[in-house]
């Protein structure tokens, strides 16, 4: 018989790997609406650059069966390619090999490309879509996980790390996205969870099913744990590449400017009259954002999650920056507890990534109440303005209605090594509200005013908002560095990042801080 051809071989070879857990297996993912692991990467990457590694690499388990098992790229296929003309490194779960469990050859393959990725300075994109540990292997496979933890923990803050759930991941195999910046999931066929309804049910006698356990719309809405849902893979991989293009390859390169193509002195005038004479009137911030940045263009992240508070990425100038904005049309723009934690992860993240960020404020103060107060207020309230603390990035504020209290400080105020404070002329920097404050202050007389308690109390509350409740007042100590015309916002923005391009700012040496949490 004659020899094959090497070259041929390796070409059936490869083909082999590729097909995965073959024709019946594919069939049943597609019916599933799911992509197989190589036709996600062809759509994530660009075209012809993916290169894959440790395509013959597979396990070395010879217990319960497995040694007669062949298990194409041991479930995992890796390597690396380039979105945009950037490279980055990534993975993909073959779900239609072995329900693409992990084991420890699985394991050893994402690591390697995590090692790469950390020593070239390249962003890793995982898309999960697995069975979890593999049985068969027992403590191999959970060590696999935890090598992986490792990982995920050492790039944190070095380079981009993002999670695409495409299916199940569950137990273990949730820590891992929870340790990346970013989690995207697809709605209706992925999920995520520590145990199963199941065990649920048996434990808490609770009854609940996959979506309503773990699915993209629990995790998006109520635990915060997903950043971005989409309603296919085709989508929500066309997401990965629309976020990739607002970050930089690692913490030590800048973000990717591209040449702008809108009009740096453009101005508003509908920005003039935006804001409701009604101070108690809401508005959706998104209406002010979106005449502010490059062509109205906002990414915006946890869009459904504590919906009072509203982050995400725009360019302005061409340049990426990050956006905090207090939402005066949800719960009237006041900080909770998921809005803190929410707000803190963000701004961490710009500050590891050099960002620059700009926080749009008009804030009455914390939420009040017994059952924020019991659950923390105090504490997770702290994360928020530890984050803009030790924050060394590029920070200015505009301050478009309310900055009150606690919450006006938080929200990178002068005090806190805000770079440009500015202010429209609708803008209130007090303690508080004039009405709530004049009750206090003037508690004695209103009490003694008695018919004419009305008409002292208007008066009162007349000469606080003269005093207190504009701009002015906070400027003349520096507190704002100017009151601009609303729709000039966009030209003194960009000049302002212009300036702050090379900004030189660094914190006390230490082995890290101590964030509440």
């Amino acid at each position: 018989m004659p020899r094959m051809d090497p070259v041929e071989r390796l070409r059936q070879l490869r083909e082999r790997v590729r097909q995965g857990g073959g024709e019946a297996r594919i069939a049943a993912q597609h019916e599933k609406g799911k992509l197989t692991a190589h036709e996600r990467l062809e759509l994530l990457l660009d075209a012809g650059t993916f290169v894959e590694t440790d395509m013959f690499v597979t396990h070395r388990c010879d217990d319960f069966g497995m040694a007669a098992r062949q298990i194409p790229a041991d479930g995992v296929v890796t390597g690396w390619g380039q979105v945009d003309g950037r490279h980055v490194f990534v993975f993909s779960q073959d779900f239609t090999t072995l329900g693409g469990t992990l084991g420890e050859a699985h394991a050893k393959k994402i690591c390697k490309i995590m090692d790469m990725a950390l020593k070239c300075g390249k962003p890793v994109i995982g898309l999960n879509d697995s069975g979890g540990a593999r049985i068969q292997e027992g403590v191999l496979a959970q060590g696999g996980y935890a090598d992986i933890f490792l990982r995920n923990t050492m790039a944190s803050g070095v380079v981009p790390q993002i999670s695409v759930i495409m299916g199940p991941c569950a137990g273990g195999a949730t820590y891992s996205p929870a340790l990346t910046d970013f989690i995207l999931m697809v709605e209706n066929t992925s999920y995520m969870f520590i145990t199963g309804p199941t065990v649920v049910k048996t434990v808490t006698h609770e009854v609940v099913d996959f979506e309503g356990l773990g699915g993209a719309r629990t995790h998006s809405r109520k635990s915060g744990v997903a950043h971005f849902t989409r309603e296919d893979d085709e989508t929500t991989l066309a997401l990965v590449r629309t976020l990739m293009a607002y970050l930089p390859l690692n913490n030590q390169d800048p973000p990717p400017v591209i040449e702008p193509t809108d009009d740096a002195n453009r101005e508003e005038p509908e920005l003039d009259d935006i804001i409701p004479d009604d101070p108690r009137k809401p508005y959706d911030i998104r209406d002010i954002i979106s005449r502010i940045v490059d062509h109205g263009q906002m990414l915006e992240i946890h869009a459904a999650y504590a919906e009072n508070l509203v982050v995400g990425f725009a360019r302005l100038d061409g340049r990426p920056v990050g956006l905090l904005a207090t939402q005066p049309a949800v719960l009237a723009g006041t900080i909770d507890i998921r809005a803190s934690k929410k707000g803190a992860q963000f701004v961490r993240f710009c500050d590891s990534f050099n960002l620059p960020l700009i926080t749009f404020e008009d804030v009455p103060g914390y939420l009040p109440g017994v059952t924020q107060e019991h659950r923390g207020i105090i504490r997770e309230g702290a994360k928020l303005l530890h984050a803009y603390c030790e924050a060394t990035i590029p920070k200015i504020t505009v301050i478009t209605r309310k900055g009150y209290g606690g919450a006006y400080n938080v929200l990178n105020s002068k005090h806190i090594r805000g770079d440009f404070n500015y202010a429209w002329p609708t803008a209130e920097v007090a303690i508080m509200g004039a009405e709530a404050a004049v009750e206090i202050i003037h508690r004695r007389e209103l009490e003694a005013a008695g018919e004419n308690r009305e008409a002292v109390r208007a008066e009162r509350v007349a000469e606080y908002q003269a005093t207190f409740c504009t701009p002015f007042h906070a400027a003349s100590f520096g507190f704002i560095d100017d009151v601009i015309e609303p729709r000039r916002t966009r030209p003194t923005l960009i000049n302002a990042l212009r300036l702050l391009t090379n900004k030189q700012q660094s914190n006390p040496p230490k082995k890290h801080g101590h964030m509440p949490l």
